[in-house]
């Protein structure tokens, strides 16, 4: 039995509320905790104050005090996302919206306004709208993603590796994802500083988010018209022209959801994994002693960091109810990946190596399950290996404590991560890294999938050879020769 409620978002029931006598300092109205401001400094406590008040599915405020359900359950999750005749992705359902709650320069408008793309469509309209965004990856060639990611990380890496420092966030992390995603849609000459903090921007919430959403989508409208016009062989393209036949406004909108999706999660994503590696002792261990690979540690930072924390929202379709809750019809619901993957009901020891295990919350779920989830692990497996290779010595250049992270409702990310090495010469981008060319500070630091071959002694000057006797190419082994087609060269 749920409590009746006759409030818009069923949070008016006064067992929700702080009892009397008890000082709210710092509650919203209904004594409500807010997903925003000081209460919200840190959102993992919060979420776990919720849970341990409220259940899997708990009563919050979002920005503006709009009331949203919050759902922290990894069943409850899976079931919202699974259920498209209950929930609905369209905000326009919203009783929020639709009452003027809601107000058009709502800081978090870019993450839940209508748009005609797949992510707010359902039934046939959904269909369409996918099958064309799910077409088009399917035209990207991953042998040459690899090669371009490598390539990417070449380049990034020799900005900074003849100083012997660099913040693996500002100057890799956060760069790496967009270069290669402005590659993949066919736009590399619009790569560059302002469109990735534009891009970073415009999902924290804050007053600058519409005027970045609006830089955004100028970019994008551009690229639209330069392929309507001079199609080429690139995603942008193949989204145009798709049997689908989606219109300007969508292709433009589509590649929005696109960029904004990949880069933030593949961003957040290479910095977690970064980070595990170089303070998690415990994760160091399992990739010295090869019992974790790259693309294993990827997947074990989805579950204890997914790249996106939650997602606004979900909307009910019909009176219903959800974790014990009596949900309403026109209620908002948001998608909280991060609390979800660490409910205790599935994960009661979080200490517990997630390793082979996909059922995590990351990467969403039912018929709107993130379509491009193996381009973001690509570029995070390929990236960080690559730079591994690079700098194998790379060490944390601050202790622990100090590091910093920045949060808001749709994601919690470092702020820096500042590492120190050995100076490294630069290398051509256009080559494999020279894995072998750089002086391992740790040679059982050993971060890839590719064995390691013992350091050859310094070589000896030998008297010169005629031209009629060239010293014969060294054969590759098998293992050597599919590591280099694996990763593109």
């Amino acid at each position: 039995m749920t409590p009746e409620s006759h409030s818009p978002t069923g949070t008016d029931d006064p067992t929700l509320g702080p009892p009397p006598g008890c000082p709210a300092h710092g509650l919203g109205p209904g004594g409500l905790h807010r997903l925003y401001g000081p209460e919200a400094e840190d959102l993992g406590a919060l979420y776990e104050k919720l849970r341990a008040e409220h259940g899997a599915v708990a009563p919050a405020l979002l920005h503006d005090d709009v009331p949203i359900w919050v759902v922290l359950g990894h069943g409850e999750n899976l079931h919202m996302l699974s259920s498209p005749a209950q929930y609905a992705h369209d905000s326009r359902l919203w009783t929020a919206v639709q009452d003027g709650t809601v107000k058009p320069d709502n800081p978090l408008m870019p993450l839940f306004a209508w748009q005609p793309i797949c992510v707010y469509a359902e039934g046939d309209e959904h269909l369409r709208l996918r099958g064309a965004v799910t077409g088009a990856i399917s035209t990207i060639e991953f042998r040459s993603l690899r090669r371009h990611i490598n390539r990417a990380t070449q380049h990034l890496v020799n900005q900074f590796c003849e100083l012997g420092t660099a913040d693996l966030v500002s100057q890799f992390a956060e760069h790496l994802p967009m270069a290669v995603l402005c590659e993949i849609l066919g736009m590399p000459e619009d790569y560059n500083e302002r469109l990735v903090q534009a891009a970073r921007d415009m999902l924290k919430g804050t007053e600058t988010a519409i005027a970045s959403n609006e830089y955004v989508m100028s970019v994008l409208t551009r690229v639209t018209t330069r392929r309507r016009a001079k199609p080429e062989d690139d995603f942008t393209s193949h989204l145009i022209n798709h049997p689908a036949g989606l219109t300007d406004d969508e292709v433009a909108q589509h590649l929005r959801l696109v960029l904004l999706a990949a880069y933030e999660a593949t961003a957040n994503l290479i910095a977690n994994v970064l980070r595990m590696v170089l303070t998690d002792p415990r994760f160091r261990a399992q990739l010295n002693g090869g019992q974790m690979t790259v693309p294993q540690a990827v997947e074990q930072s989805l579950w204890d960091e997914p790249p996106f924390s939650a997602v606004l929202g979900y909307f009910a379709k019909q009176d219903t109810e959800l974790g014990g809750r009596r949900i309403r019809k026109g209620d908002g619901l948001l998608f909280a990946m991060a609390p979800g993957n660490v409910d205790p009901r599935v994960r009661p020891d979080l200490t517990a190596n997630m390793m082979g295990n996909r059922s995590h919350l990351a990467f969403g779920g039912g018929p709107h399950e993130c379509p491009g989830q193996d381009i973001g692990r690509a570029i995070a497996d390929v990236g960080v290996d690559a730079l591994l290779m690079r700098v194998p010595d790379a060490e944390l250049d601050c202790e622990e404590h100090e590091l910093r992270w920045r949060s808001s409702i749709s994601s919690r990310h470092l702020v820096e991560l500042p590492v120190r090495f050995a100076p490294k010469p630069p290398q051509d981008v256009m080559q494999r890294p020279a894995v072998n060319a750089v002086p391992r500070q740790r040679p059982n630091w050993q971060v890839t999938t590719e064995q390691a071959e013992p350091v050859a002694p310094a070589p000896q000057p030998v008297a010169p050879q005629p031209a009629s006797t060239p010293e014969p190419a060294r054969r590759l082994g098998a293992w050597q020769r599919f590591l280099r087609w694996w990763r593109g060269y």
